[in-house]
């Protein structure tokens, strides 16, 4: 008869390969991730986005890090905020421009009241419609409603023949959809499922938007 104690530690041993064994199956899948689900890339991205249906989400263009809102007084307050450099209003132009030549079609523009957020939607597209649900604000940081509002607008479908665009912050967006982090001007191109479910199609950096027009412009 064998010991209690080597059968125990037999037991253990078996269900410690078992979870191991179950963790490239689900539990590690169901970690949230902001990579893109299928790839979409270069030409069949832009003639998606062409054909609407999505939800660009931007973290604003490049700020002064020089420059904290500990101070602000109000969304208004630009003085006592971090806002964009020049750099960053010349990206901010540089998308809506390329987003106007690859002829995208965009139908509402949302944007958290900060001042860096705003300019940088109305230096893009024109004009911003603030709203507190792309900053994320709540009681507590602990709260698990915190982003409920930013997790609806992702997965809204937009109108139709249309993409709804977002002007938001990095660590929102990061809490929501995963890493990695969106850097300063990086758009995430997202596939709205409703019910507050919504995946990623593609990200875009400020760079890449004259690689879009390039291939967009290409014989087929």
């Amino acid at each position: 008869m064998q010991p209690v104690l080597d059968i125990t530690d037999r037991i253990l041993r078996i269900a410690t390969c078992a979870w191991f064994a179950l963790l490239p199956l689900g539990v590690c899948a169901q970690q949230p991730s902001s990579e893109p689900v299928d790839g979409l890339t270069g030409s069949a991205l832009v003639s998606a986005l062409r054909a609407g249906g999505f939800v660009l989400y931007f973290r604003h263009t490049s700020t002064d890090f020089g420059q904290s809102d500990d101070n602000m007084t109000t969304f208004e307050d630009c003085a006592r905020q971090r806002n964009l450099t020049d750099k960053g209003r010349g990206e901010a132009r540089a998308i809506g421009a390329a987003i106007r030549e690859l002829r995208i079609p965009v139908g509402r523009v949302l944007a958290s009241p900060f001042c860096r957020t705003v300019e940088t939607a109305t230096l893009a597209f024109g004009r911003a419609e603030k709203t507190l649900g792309l900053r994320g604000w709540a009681a507590s940081s602990a709260d698990p409603d915190r982003y409920a509002a930013l997790r609806g607008y992702l997965a809204a479908p937009p109108g139709a023949a249309t993409n709804t665009v977002l002007v938001g912050h990095g660590n929102p967006f990061r809490a929501v959809a995963g890493p990695p982090h969106l850097m300063e001007g990086e758009a995430a191109v997202i596939r709205p499922l409703g019910d507050e479910r919504f995946e990623i199609a593609a990200r875009i950096q400020v760079q890449e938007w004259p690689h879009l027009l390039e291939v967009s412009t290409q014989p087929r």
